[in-house]
């Protein structure tokens, strides 16, 4: 484990039907990963706000004093619903994964221990394809791994969670100061975003909305009485078939 670099990747936002889904790399020495414990770094769900905010302050702080990395990639509504009309959300996801690692502009022999918290039910599938997207790997001696909830069992990948959620939050932060009524979370369970939703929904996709989700959908079909086209046909970027 001499001059190895820890690599913790995460995502949030996958299920919200507003805003971004964003992803996380964040990559420490090995031997300062104790220190990610020692200050209370857990999955970014077993927080609260303010504790969250709090860590990233002091993950921030090392950044600057260590030398530590990380790398933010928000993916748009529009890019999500493009995967979902494609290739579907896991690849996506294995996507932004490997963005977020090469974002970090490590030097190729660099030997690094990345792990990845696993979106796919084929936990060694979505290692495959991540590693299939990252420059020119293998890098040095290195590894890479995924598994599920691993956000609730390395640390690393905790910290790249708590970093990931604090980016969508502020971007809907954003979002919020761009509309004049309120958007709550963004998630479907959420009624204030519901209702969101309902005043987003038009002829025209809103931009931070995702046209994809069967939410939108559903509201659509109380709205009109004519069928919901793709987000692109709908946005004049492609014509209609028929």
């Amino acid at each position: 484990m001499i001059n190895m670099l820890e690599i913790g990747i995460d995502e949030a936002g996958r299920g919200p039907v507003i805003g971004p889904l964003v992803v996380c790399s964040v990559a420490i020495p090995h031997s300062d990963v104790k220190l990610l414990s020692d200050v209370g770094v857990k999955d970014s769900k077993d927080l609260s706000a303010d504790k969250r905010a709090e860590i990233q302050d002091w993950f921030f702080r090392q950044c600057k004093q260590r030398g530590w990395l990380y790398s933010i990639v928000s993916c748009d509504a529009k890019r999500v619903d493009n995967a979902v009309y494609g290739s579907g959300l896991n690849v996506l996801e294995t996507e932004l994964f490997a963005e977020s690692v090469n974002d970090l502009n490590l030097k190729k022999d660099t030997n690094v221990n990345i792990i990845c918290d696993a979106c796919d039910v084929d936990a060694v599938r979505f290692t495959r394809r991540v590693s299939q997207l990252i420059d020119m790997w293998p890098w040095g001696n290195s590894q890479i791994s995924s598994f599920h909830k691993a956000d609730e069992n390395y640390p690393i990948v905790g910290m790249a969670s708590i970093i990931a959620k604090q980016a969508r939050d502020a971007a809907i932060e954003l979002i919020q100061q761009g509309v004049d009524y309120p958007i709550g979370s963004g998630y479907p369970s959420d009624k204030v975003t519901i209702e969101a939703v309902r005043m987003m929904i038009g002829e025209i996709p809103h931009d931070h909305l995702r046209w994809s989700w069967s939410t939108v959908k559903r509201i659509w079909d109380e709205k009109f009485d004519h069928e919901m086209p793709t987000r692109l046909v709908a946005s004049g970027q492609q014509k209609k078939l028929f």
